[in-house]
């Protein structure tokens, strides 16, 4: 009996034990449920019923969006504070919210190649494309940043960014009028171009590129005197690629398959890879943004993809 009451107490005691420390859990689990995380939004923000919405996106493998095509969980509105003229440097005001009608800011962002939110611009010939990043605004879930069109036409304005209760990215897209005549696009194909002095060049592996087959491309960075190219970072990468439709219906925001910074390009031929499925066949431009000599220099390639078998 004795030994009866003692493996009792025993078993009495591991069972006190393990309700001790399931109740440690309970409490441990609530409180960091219970700790402030910054945003008060959650996935279903960033959902909303019905057909043709844009789908969260992997950042790790960007693919071509068409964003003005389908309707996207989070509303942008633009306004300025002055007539929109090519030329002119004006500031504009920009507005995030959400399908259930939240605002979108800083705290509910996470931060994406050094910035949280990201605006690629483009005229509609695609011969002016900048890349802005806004700041936060006065309000909740405004933004405000500085914009000088080059030229004239509707501008359209696509928002790349990643919520943190998604931690996937997701794009939305506004128009932004320029006051005066559009020019003509007469621009030919070619997939060579030259600013300030370099000689871009983007050579796909296969030829002609093709419609929903992966594409594999090289970038690389030349001077026509033979000297030496140093390749430095910007914004987290040591290029990056901005592939726009001649519609500019959508785009895909590509990074180097080359990540380790503390690596940088062979200074003499710097090279960089990436990969690209485009969904139809058509007119493209790819936009190249680097980072030589202290500058920021961007580069254009014009090609046609041909129909998927």
């Amino acid at each position: 009996m004795s030994l009866g009451r003692t493996i009792l107490a025993l078993d009495a005691a591991r069972w006190r034990q393990l309700a001790l420390i399931t109740g440690v859990s309970v409490l441990l689990y609530a409180g960091f449920r219970a700790l402030p995380t910054g945003t008060n939004l959650h996935p279903v923000d960033f959902s909303a019923p019905g057909k043709g919405m844009v789908d969260y996106c992997d950042p790790a493998n960007p693919q071509f969006i068409p964003v003005a095509k389908v309707r996207s969980p989070v509303a942008m509105t633009l306004s300025g504070d002055a007539p929109t003229e090519s030329g002119r440097d004006a500031r504009y005001r920009l507005v995030l919210k959400t399908s259930t009608g939240k605002p979108v800011g800083p705290v509910d962002l996470l931060v994406s190649h050094t910035r949280k939110l990201h605006l690629l611009i483009a005229d509609p010939t695609l011969r002016d494309y900048q890349h802005i990043h806004p700041e936060a605004g006065a309000r909740p879930g405004e933004w405000t940043f500085a914009f000088t069109p080059r030229l004239a036409g509707t501008y359209r304005v696509f928002a790349d960014f990643t919520p943190v209760a998604t931690a996937r990215s997701l794009y939305a897209v506004a128009e932004l009028p320029v006051k005066g005549e559009v020019a003509v696009n007469t621009h030919g194909l070619s997939l060579e171009a030259v600013v300030e002095g370099y000689r871009f060049r983007l050579a796909p592996a296969v030829m002609p590129i093709t419609a929903r087959q992966v594409a594999d491309l090289t970038f690389t960075v030349t001077r026509d005197d033979g000297g030496r190219v140093a390749m430095e970072p910007v914004m987290g990468a040591f290029a990056h690629l901005v592939a726009f439709d001649a519609a500019l219906g959508g785009f895909a925001h590509l990074h180097p398959k080359e990540t380790d910074l503390s690596k940088p390009p062979d200074a003499m031929r710097p090279a960089l890879t990436f990969k690209i499925t485009i969904p139809t066949g058509g007119r493209y431009v790819v936009w190249a943004q680097v980072k030589l000599a202290g500058r920021e220099i961007f580069a254009p390639f014009w090609f046609e993809v041909a129909p998927a078998f």
